[in-house]
């Protein structure tokens, strides 16, 4: 029985946690990227068709679509933004939830169910992997620190692809070093095969290609390093590459493989002249004229048409990722983004205990460096022999060696935390603590990992008092971390650390994604009925449609509207709108960031779900 305790916890975890979210997103409308996903995946599986949004690959729409098949839902094929418009996914989108007929509420339900799906096969694979390294009790720290995260219950509820990238990133990479370490062909398959999904649930999944690269490189020199040897260690080097390197591509042509059927299902509807028209139309504006081009000619090509899609859609990433957003951050607005923005959203947007673990963790490691003898000690003020600092070197090679053979799993974890927060950090895409969310599980592993050897380096050296208050320490500090998630419920998406006194100030630092997403619409209609206001002027940011929920109550209002013209008025206005109209604008951006000075004069009645502010002008 006790070794089935680990997983038994394991699972009640995350049943808390899909509970949780399931509770949650009933209340909540349509986020921003849902006003696209979701009608577009139901176009995929009913019509055959990716015209619409081919900036995301298909897979994460089509689950999300798969209950809308048993319901009887308009397709409004009649549209313009259907028939011979290019890409347009917004005004189709909102047609088909708010003005086909269509029962919206009921329509993002059940579209965002099967997407709870990722989260539990995402804690599968946290508990598996933390369990090959570290045991099956360690799991349990690991599984706490992923089912109360604030974000990863945020954005499992929603049809994005955030959660869905931190999946396929993570499986993917187990699968890929299961390969390095046990190259069979079953790993090699398997390898294949889900970086083959993986790309096929978002594009950012590209970067794979060099990661996988580079930890091979790094495998194999690791292999061949013993110090006194170079001569034979390069020549068994060469044989390893000419063992790994061809079974390496083969993997990726078992991806690329993969994706020809799934796109090809997804065009087989899609008029070639269609098609291609969309194609040039949107790839004559990539700033890299050769790919536009390269995307034009594949799409002429009828073998290569859904190659062409595919990679319209990589192109399409890369483009929007140095376009830019336009963004509030720490009082300021700008569309170019900032090099300290993810840094300072990660301190922010995750809990303080996980901070708190991760300082914990980094003491541990580098502590006993602290403690460790010198290979100079006794030659201290005399000169070092030759033959001397050749056996030190050789000796700290073979150190370096055995610290990544031994630790090489957790080696190329770090490698990829580091490389993907690399880049982001040079991005100019800052809309959201969301885009880094793949490198949290392999942050809970390593985290949970370091606690186990705090504990087992006590044990060994027998201290049983200082193994006591330890003990005592992290289940507080996982208390903590857990209370503090629960805290929060139902407003995910709005958490802030305790650092800045939460979610109620979170809008001062940044919003989009990270606070206001449109979610609220829905508890800002039961607040206008439950208050019997009859006539609320309203400036909303989101993937709803206000008409839709307050009907007759609601008056249209933006920013750049007369202010005394809303005097005498109840007015909401999203947090995002707000801050963008109250902020500073950085060089070079020409919008004006004013518009919204004049509320600081108001405070606001309440603030619903944390993103929409509503005020009173009397």
């Amino acid at each position: 029985m006790n070794k089935k305790l680990p997983i038994i916890f394991s699972i009640i975890l995350v049943a808390i946690m899909i509970i949780l979210a399931v509770i949650s997103l009933r209340q909540e409308s349509a986020i921003m990227d849902e006003v696209a996903h979701i009608p577009a995946g139901y176009s995929y599986l009913t019509q055959r068709d990716y015209r619409l949004n081919p900036e995301h690959p298909p897979l994460l729409k089509d689950l999300s679509a798969v209950p809308l098949l048993w319901q009887n839902i308009n397709f409004p094929s009649q549209l313009k933004s259907w028939q011979s418009e290019v890409n347009s996914q917004w005004d189709f989108g909102f047609n088909f939830l708010y003005n086909s007929g269509n029962d919206a509420d009921k329509i993002i339900f059940w579209s965002r169910l099967p997407m709870l799906l990722l989260l539990i096969f995402l804690g599968f694979f946290i508990y598996k992997w933390t369990k090959k390294l570290y045991g099956p009790w360690i799991t349990v720290i690991a599984i706490i620190l992923f089912s109360f995260d604030p974000t990863f219950i945020a954005h499992g509820r929603y049809v994005a692809t955030d959660v869905g990238a931190a999946f396929a990133f993570f499986s993917a990479i187990y699968f890929f070093i299961n390969w390095i370490k046990k190259p069979v062909l079953k790993n090699l398959i398997l390898a294949g095969v889900f970086f083959g999904l993986a790309q096929m649930i978002k594009f950012s999944l590209f970067l794979l290609v060099p990661y996988f690269g580079l930890i091979l490189i790094v495998w194999l020199i690791i292999r061949t390093s013993t110090p006194d040897e170079w001569k034979s260690d390069f020549r068994r080097f060469l044989i390893l590459c000419k063992f790994y390197i061809p079974k390496f591509i083969l993997i990726l042509i078992i991806g690329y493989i993969l994706i020809y059927p799934v796109y090809f299902f997804h065009i087989s509807n899609y008029p070639y002249e269609k098609q291609l028209s969309d194609t040039t139309f949107i790839a004559s504006q990539f700033p890299l004229k050769p790919a536009g081009q390269l995307v034009i000619w594949m799409a002429k090509q009828p073998i290569l048409r859904p190659y062409a899609q595919y990679a319209l859609g990589l192109f399409m990433t890369f483009q929007r990722v140095t376009g830019g957003n336009t963004t509030f951050f720490l009082g300021d607005v700008t569309n170019k983004g900032w090099h300290n923005y993810f840094p300072i959203i990660y301190i922010l947007k995750t809990p303080l205990v996980l901070h708190i673990l991760t300082i914990i963790a980094l003491l541990f490691l580098a502590w006993p460096a602290r403690h460790r003898k010198t290979s100079l000690r006794g030659v201290a003020g005399r000169q070092i022999p030759k033959f001397l600092l050749k056996k030190i070197f050789r000796n700290k090679l073979e150190q370096i060696g055995n610290f990544f053979r031994n630790y090489f799993t957790e080696m190329a974890m770090l490698i990829f935390i580091i490389i993907y927060w690399a880049v982001s950090i040079q991005s100019n895409l800052n809309i959201g603590v969301r885009h880094i969310l793949p490198t949290f599980p392999f942050i809970f592993i390593l985290i949970s990992g370091q606690i186990k050897r705090i504990f087992d380096y006590l044990k060994k050296k027998n201290k049983k008092m200082a193994l006591g208050v330890w003990s005592l320490v992290f289940g507080f500090l996982l208390l903590w971390y857990v209370l503090s998630s629960i805290s929060i419920f139902p407003y995910y998406l709005t958490y802030f650390s305790e650092l800045v006194g939460g979610a109620k100030n979170g809008y001062i630092y940044a919003t989009d994604s990270n606070l206001d997403w449109g979610q609220d619409l829905k508890r800002l209609a039961k607040w206008v009925d439950e208050n019997n206001i009859q006539k609320i002027k309203v400036d909303y940011f989101g993937g709803a449609t206000v008409q839709y929920y307050l009907k007759d109550k609601y008056e249209e209002w933006h920013a750049e509207y007369d202010p005394t013209k809303a005097k005498g008025s109840w007015l909401a206005i999203s947090a995002t709108f707000l801050q963008q109209g109250r902020a500073t604008p950085t060089k070079g951006f020409e919008f004006k960031t004013d518009r919204y000075l004049w509320l600081n004069q108001y405070e606001p009645i309440t603030v619903i779900g944390n993103s929409i502010f509503v005020y009173y002008i009397p």
